[in-house]
C-alpha cells in the first residue's frame, strides 16, 4: 500500500507543478491551490489515509506527504507573487505614472528670479500698451546691424565683440547682440502705429564676471506713430521705472549716442541700495545713480530702411538688460548668481 501512496504523491507533484507553471491569473491559481491543498484538496484527502497505515509506513509516508505540501505551498506562493507583479506592471503600463519621480509629498519648484523680473517688466509694459514680438536668435548682418544704421566700422561688428557664424553663400550671420532685429522685422511687416516689446536672449563676447555674461536677456521697446516725441519717451519710461521700483523712484535722463536713435539718452535710477548716501556703495560706485537702459528717438535712416516715411512718422525705442534690472530690484550683486543654480539662493524667490 505504501508504494501505491508514493505513486499518488508523485502524480500529484507532477500534475500540480505543471498546472502552477501554466497558470495565467491569480483567480485560477487560487482555485488550483484549493484543489491541491485545500480542506478537501487532493493532497489533503490523500493524507487522510495515514490512519490506515502501520507505524512504520506512517514514518515513511508522513514526511513525504508533508514535504510535498510544503513544496506545493512554496510554488503557489511564488507563482502568486509573480502574477500579482505582472498585473501591477500591466496596470502601470496603462498609466503615465513614473515611479522614478520623488514620492509625495515632494518639494514644489518655483519661478527663476530672471523669469520673475522679466514678468514684472513685461506686465508693466503691457499696461502701457506694448505687445509681445519675437524674432530669431541667429540674425543676418542686415537686420542686426545695417538696418539699424550701424556702420561697418562700428566696434559692435568686431569679431572680438560678436559671435559670427560664417556662411559661404550669403553674408555672415551672428548670434543676435540685441533684440533690435525684432523691431526691424516688425516695421518691415506692418505699418504704424506700432507699439511692441521684444524680450529675449542675446549673445556677446563678454567675459563672465560679477556684472557681465556672454549670454543675457534684454527687453526692447518700440513705439512708432505720428508726432511721437522725446516727451512721450520720458513719460512712459518714468512710469515704467516707478512701476518697477516704486512711485518714489527718482529717474533721470542723460544725453548719449546710439547709431539707431537721435537724440539718444541714458536712463538712470537713484540707487535703491544706498539712496545716493554711500560713497563706497559697490552697486552705484558712490555716484548715487545706476544706469538702467539706453533709449532715444528712432533715427530717420532706420525708418527709411523699413520703408516708413520719417516726414510722416516718428518713434522712440529703448533697450534694457533684464539681469541688470533684476539685480537692482531683487538685491542681487553678482550676475553669476542667475546661472549657478544654487538652490539655497533660488529658494528665496
Amino acid at each position: 500500500m505504501i508504494e501505491e501512496l508514493k505513486n499518488k504523491l508523485n502524480l500529484i507533484e507532477t500534475n500540480y507543478t505543471s498546472k502552477i507553471q501554466a497558470c495565467k491569473n491569480v483567480k485560477d491559481l487560487q482555485d488550483l491551490q484549493v484543489a491541491a491543498i485545500g480542506r478537501k484538496g487532493e493532497l489533503t484527502e490523500l493524507l487522510k489515509s495515514l490512519k490506515d497505515l502501520s507505524l512504520e509506513e506512517k514514518k515513511i509516508f508522513g514526511p513525504l506527504s508533508n514535504a510535498l505540501k510544503i513544496k506545493l505551498s512554496s510554488l503557489f506562493e511564488a507563482k502568486n507573487a509573480e502574477l500579482e507583479n505582472a498585473a501591477i506592471n500591466e496596470e502601470l503600463n496603462k498609466t503615465d505614472l513614473d515611479l522614478t519621480l520623488p514620492a509625495f509629498p515632494f518639494n514644489k519648484g518655483g519661478r527663476h528670479p530672471l523669469a520673475i523680473a522679466q514678468k514684472r517688466m513685461t506686465d508693466i509694459l503691457s499696461k502701457l500698451g506694448f505687445i509681445w514680438a519675437h524674432g530669431p536668435f541667429i540674425e543676418d548682418e542686415y537686420h542686426n546691424f545695417d538696418a539699424l544704421n550701424i556702420p561697418a566700422h562700428h566696434p559692435a561688428r568686431d569679431m572680438q565683440d560678436t559671435f559670427f557664424i560664417k556662411n559661404t553663400h550669403k553674408s555672415d550671420f551672428v548670434l543676435r547682440t540685441h533684440t533690435s532685429g525684432v523691431q526691424i522685422r516688425t516695421m518691415q511687416k506692418q505699418k504704424p502705429p506700432i507699439r511692441i516689446m521684444a524680450p529675449g536672449r542675446v549673445f556677446r563676447k563678454d567675459s563672465l564676471d560679477a556684472t557681465h555674461s556672454p549670454v543675457f536677456h534684454q527687453i526692447e521697446g518700440l513705439y512708432v506713430d505720428k508726432n511721437v516725441s522725446l516727451a512721450d519717451l520720458k513719460r512712459d519710461l518714468t512710469v515704467f521705472m516707478q512701476g518697477l521700483f516704486g512711485k518714489k523712484a527718482e529717474v533721470r535722463f542723460r544725453p548719449s549716442f546710439f547709431p539707431f536713435t537721435e537724440p539718444s539718452v541714458e536712463v538712470d535710477v537713484k540707487c535703491v541700495f544706498c539712496e545716493g548716501k554711500d560713497k563706497n556703495c559697490p552697486v552705484c560706485k558712490g555716484s548715487g545713480w545706476k544706469e538702467m537702459m539706453g533709449a532715444g528717438i528712432v533715427h530717420p535712416n532706420v525708418l527709411r530702411n523699413c520703408q516708413i516715411d520719417p516726414e510722416v512718422y516718428s518713434g522712440y525705442a529703448f533697450g534694457m538688460g533684464v539681469e541688470r534690472l533684476a539685480m537692482f530690484s531683487l538685491g542681487i550683486k553678482d550676475i553669476r548668481t542667475f546661472y549657478e543654480n544654487d538652490i539655497r539662493i533660488l529658494e528665496q524667490f
